[in-house]
């Protein structure tokens, strides 16, 4: 048998599925455009009992079968906790608040994967992300997928040109609505399959057990802006800013019934420092710092630029002024403050629906978090 030209990456979703099915038809009417699908195994069963890898397995066996596509299958549990979990929970104990998503795709889907698809002959990878990949004056672009609300170019700005030269993406044209009919309509096996969340490759779970598993709970203070303490946390890192759920401060006397959020992290003294009301002021950053860039066209547009941004997944576009130091580290004004702007998470720019690239935020100049650092 002859190597297929496109390998298609089957996670055992609907979004592969049909991914894998609008493939198999394009490459009936097309003589040369031969197929594959491979399934990856990216975290190794750690006796919880929430790893769905075997059941998702099944699936795909099931839709390749459907589809009359042959499958490989590979194992990338030890690249995953190498490449992308043990940089999760460094993250993590640092204080910060990593995105996993981002570094799966660059180390796994878009690396791994390629390479194994490269070792079985194949020339592209194919993939379910609502993305869309264009060529113009020399260059591969990266857009944003025609339906908006599942566009998933937030968590792939870290490719780079051979990576994206090498991708299809046949759903970035698609709303997800008319994925579920087309899955339905030809019989698939995950057609009402529920769409996955959580970590990558990892699961739904109980975020606060499965981390404490990696990073023991080590409790400390939670403290309001004036030092005064409300209660106790079982570690910092189990909370991010701007969360409300999980703090256990109801009814403190003498305060208002209003519900309370994280606005700072105290990594250094273990403390949680919260405030009443989502608009607090304390969560507020008009300015951010970031980590070296990446740009998919391999530089910067300029050394400064406007273009908008998102600090976080789903985020409306938000104007921005961007400067690229000598080191590649970016400064970063917003037009408006931005709630909750996040160290660990990603930065990501765009122009229109071209998605330039992005950074991972260091700091910012949120009133807690520059009082911290002083």
């Amino acid at each position: 048998m002859s190597a297929p030209r496109t390998i298609v990456g089957v996670s055992g979703g609907v979004d592969s599925s049909v991914a894998a099915l609008l493939l198999r038809n394009h490459a009936r009417e097309n003589p040369g455009e031969s197929l594959a699908g491979l399934f990856m195994q990216n975290w190794a069963d750690d006796g919880s009992g929430d790893c769905r890898a075997e059941d998702d397995r099944r699936d795909a066996v099931a839709v390749c079968g459907r589809l009359g596509l042959p499958i490989h299958f590979r194992d990338f549990s030890k690249e995953y906790w190498d490449g992308v979990f043990a940089h999760f929970l460094a993250e993590y104990a640092a204080g910060r608040t990593p995105n996993p998503d981002v570094l799966c795709n660059r180390e796994i889907k878009f690396k791994h994967f390629l390479d194994a698809a490269h070792a079985l002959g194949a020339e592209f990878i194919a993939t379910g992300h609502y993305a869309r990949v264009q060529q113009r004056n020399g260059k591969t672009l990266l857009l944003r997928a025609a339906d908006r609300s599942k566009d998933q170019s937030y968590f792939l700005h870290q490719l780079g040109q051979q990576q994206l030269a090498a991708t299809r993406f046949p759903l970035g044209d698609m709303l997800k609505t008319n994925v579920r009919r087309i899955a339905t309509g030809a019989g698939l096996p995950t057609a009402a399959k529920k769409d996955s969340t959580g970590i990558c490759f990892i699961g739904e779970r109980d975020f606060r057990e499965f981390l404490g598993r990696y990073l023991p709970a080590k409790t400390g203070d939670i403290r309001d802006p004036q030092g005064r303490k409300l209660g106790e946390h079982s570690g910092v890192f189990y909370f991010t800013l701007g969360q409300r759920e999980g703090l256990q401060l109801g009814g403190i006397r003498g305060r208002d019934p209003a519900p309370w959020y994280v606005v700072g992290k105290d990594v250094s003294r273990n403390v949680l420092v919260v405030d009443q009301g989502s608009d607090s002021p304390l969560l507020l950053s008009q300015t951010l710092w970031s980590e070296a860039a990446h740009w998919i066209a391999g530089a910067p547009p300029t050394r400064r630029f406007e273009c908008t941004a998102q600090t976080r997944y789903r985020q409306a576009d938000t104007p921005c002024d961007v400067e690229v130091a000598d080191d590649g580290a970016l400064l970063v004004r917003f037009a408006v403050p931005q709630r909750a702007v996040t160290p660990g998470q990603s930065l990501v720019l765009y122009r229109g629906d071209e998605c330039l690239g992005g950074a991972v935020i260091l700091s910012t100049d949120a009133p807690l978090e520059k009082s911290m650092a002083a």
